[in-house]
């Protein structure tokens, strides 16, 4: 009975020493393993990319974009008063000169008025004239004479009344242009809210446009736009004359008007037009390679090259075309920027150098 019982405790106190050794010996293969995981990723050479070195390139920049060419002076023509039309002047596309009789109303009635008023100025003059006479010599008071004086004053201004009515009847052209199509015939009772036709001065057209809001500080007043309209590929000039006040919330985009160079007859007001902006050359633009460029969820990355470590830097960017990107901020002229690995190198990796890769020369006509 006591040997089992020595037994028992024997093999009590073993077991925790067994368990202790296993563990031990675990242990030191585990740490053994991660030397050797360790020590391999030591050994692993930095990988080679591609660079290229930013520096300094001209380009120049372009955009294109939808207008409208209107004429420097529209209007609908109406006439003044109310009445029958007696006389229609309107020849149809024809170009008539400012003060040109566009219609007549009738006005027999103001006529007959005016001769009315004629004949009793006639006799207002002449009792006045005698009435003069007479106070001379006393022989009136002087409150008589002022009297005959006023009633013909009165009647003089009746008769310029009339005449405005009169002439309120003709219906002139307001400036030099060419009419549109006419709206009414002769013998038609118009009123002032009728109208005749419409007249649009035709040279000097001016072009409207607007731009985004980004390019409001390159269009400036006097700056040269070219645009071409449909049917036609011979680009015209115009320059620009004003810009709106203000900027439209809803488009962010800045209204301008231009005035159009030289009266091409091709050019119609109403028509549509592709206007295209030429902006001044940037010669300090730093351009990349667009697939050097690494897109985020909020912004872009490049990787940039300093003293053999991977650096990742955000970066703010402008125009591109195919295969170039310009970048406003983010890095300087004369940093060497990774093109290639970008999928494979981390942050702070390093990195080798294996092919410095030529610039891009200038850059011309980036559109937008």
């Amino acid at each position: 009975m006591n040997l089992i019982r020595n037994i028992f405790f024997s093999t009590i106190l073993l077991v925790p020493i067994a368990i202790g050794i296993i563990s031990c010996k675990s242990k030191s293969a585990e740490n053994k393993t991660t030397q050797s995981t360790q020590q391999g990723a030591r050994q692993q050479p930095p990988q080679k990319v591609d660079v290229i070195i930013a520096t300094p390139q001209k380009i120049t920049e372009s955009i294109e974009v939808p207008g409208t060419l209107t004429a420097s002076e529209t209007t609908e023509i109406h006439p003044e008063v109310s009445g029958r039309l007696t006389m229609l002047n309107v020849r149809e596309g024809a170009y008539v000169g400012k003060g040109s009789v566009i219609a007549k109303l009738y006005d027999a009635d103001l006529q007959a008025q005016l001769n009315k008023l004629q004949a009793q100025l006639k006799i207002a003059n002449q009792t006045a004239s005698r009435l003069s006479q007479l106070l001379s010599i006393q022989g009136i008071s002087r409150q008589d004479y002022d009297m005959a004086v006023l009633n013909a004053n009165n009647i003089r201004a009746d008769i310029e009344i009339i005449r405005t009515n009169i002439a309120r009847t003709v219906v002139r052209s307001p400036f030099s242009g060419k009419l549109g199509l006419k709206e009414i015939s002769v013998g038609a009772y118009v009123t002032p809210q009728t109208i005749i036709t419409v007249i649009r001065k035709t040279s000097n057209l001016k072009l409207d446009f607007t731009i985004p809001e980004k390019y409001i500080s390159k269009a400036k007043p006097g700056t040269m736009v070219f645009f071409t309209v449909a049917g036609s590929d011979v680009r015209h000039a115009a320059r620009i004359m004003a810009t709106e006040s203000g900027i439209t919330e809803n488009s962010r985009s800045l209204n301008i008007r231009s005035t159009v160079e030289g009266n091409d007859a091709i050019l119609v007001p109403g028509a549509f037009a592709n206007v295209m902006l030429d902006f001044a050359p940037d010669y300090t633009a730093l351009m990349i390679p667009t697939q050097a460029i690494i897109p985020q969820a909020r912004g872009k990355k490049l990787i940039v090259y300093k003293n053999g470590v991977a650096t990742f830097t955000d970066v703010t960017t402008g125009v591109r075309d195919s295969s170039n990107i310009q970048i406003l901020s983010g890095i300087n002229a004369g940093d060497t920027i990774v093109t290639t690995g970008l999928m494979s190198v981390k942050p702070d990796s390093k990195v080798v150098i294996k092919n410095i890769v030529k610039n891009v020369q200038s850059v011309e006509g980036f559109k937008k």
